[in-house]
């Protein structure tokens, strides 16, 4: 199968390095930056210099069985387009909800498969949520946190920036969405802050956007509350919210990516936390099942990745390669939770959440 990965960043070379280590495929990179590009050359992939936004593609995909996205939201929409176009599957990472709804709209007539959303979050939460989900007669309540962290913190927000920087301010800024008392809703983010302990650490987690994925359609009508937050270390929200909303730099997002990643480092030295909390009817009584999991930076192919860009690009790995066995559909729009929690942990790249 040929592979058409637009995007080469952190997480794109990730994906090449997960593609390379269980092989099987052939893959082209595209992406505007060649100093982005070498380390994917130097990985064995074909590469291409262009731009999405101003460059036409099209010769460039000549062959191409699957495009895959791992460029920033906003060039969501040109991409589906091209995929369908060239009659291409299409698979992406996308935290944005308005994107996915244009990813949907492509979709309904579609020949070939658009799966967006197939990261960590969304993503695989959406699988173990709705995993969980289905052994309840009835829902109460479905509650997912996420969190990808520096295992030692070391700035005031303590944090570092592990992925996408635009990826991370939108999930700050937009809306959210919610199922609250039966009935789909948006929220504001940063809001509904909790406080909560897990292996003897404490831990703040509040509203984000985007996480949530497709789960709030698929639950609709079954489930009474329906959330999703982001985890970070105690104080992070309240510095935050003085960034974005007392010193104004929510409505400057150029200027707040270009602070962020000039005062912030990336690290390698993460951990992804992943818990998913379920109670409803089951066997006529009120009963409560929970999923934890920690994964943490690994060697793959001789490449040390981060825990962050593990758990991403396995994602859209697993899925990519679940669609080539012929485990999801081949057409139309596909949502993450369609996919088994067993099926997804049993693929060769999802064993990393494992």
């Amino acid at each position: 199968m040929h592979l058409a990965l637009i995007g080469s960043g952190k997480i794109g070379e990730a994906i090449v390095a997960l593609f390379n280590a269980n092989g099987g495929y052939k893959i082209t990179v595209i992406d505007k930056d060649m100093a982005r590009l070498a380390p994917m050359k130097a990985l064995g992939a074909t590469v291409h210099a262009a731009d999405v936004g101003n460059d036409d593609l099209t010769p460039l995909l000549k062959g191409v069985d699957v495009i895959l996205s791992a460029c920033p939201f906003y060039l969501t929409p040109i991409l589906a387009k091209l995929a369908y176009t060239i009659s291409a599957h299409y698979f992406d990472l996308t935290e944005d909800v308005a994107s996915t709804r244009i990813v949907k709209e492509i979709a309904k007539d579609a020949k070939t498969a658009f799966v967006p959303q197939c990261g960590l979050a969304p993503g695989f939460i959406s699988i173990a949520a709705n995993e969980l989900a289905q052994k309840f007669d009835t829902l109460r309540d479905v509650n997912m946190r996420v969190g990808a962290l520096p295992i030692y913190p070391t700035n005031a927000l303590k944090y570092n920036l592990t992925w996408s920087t635009d990826g991370l301010i939108n999930e700050y800024l937009n809306p959210c969405e919610a199922i609250i008392d039966g009935k789909i809703r948006e929220t504001p983010p940063l809001e509904e802050l909790e406080r909560f302990a897990l292996d003897g650490l404490d831990y703040e987690a509040f509203n984000t956007s985007g996480g949530l994925g497709t789960l709030c359609e698929t639950l609709d009508g079954r489930v009474e509350n329906l959330n999703y937050k982001t985890v970070r270390y105690p104080g992070h929200c309240a510095i935050m919210k003085i960034l974005l909303n007392d010193l104004g730099l929510g409505k400057r997002r150029e200027l707040l990516k270009d602070v962020l990643e000039t005062a912030i480092p990336i690290t390698y030295q993460d951990v992804v936390l992943v818990f998913v909390s379920v109670s409803g009817q089951r066997d006529g009584r009120l009963a409560q099942e929970s999923f934890a999991k920690k994964i943490y930076a690994k060697e793959v192919g001789g490449k040390l990745l981060s825990a962050i860009q593990l758990t991403t690009a396995s994602g859209i790995c697993t899925m990519v390669d679940l669609l080539r066995d012929g485990k999801i559909a081949k057409s139309g729009f596909i949502r993450q939770e369609s996919v088994s929690l067993p099926a997804f942990l049993a693929n060769p790249f999802g064993k990393y959440y494992a």
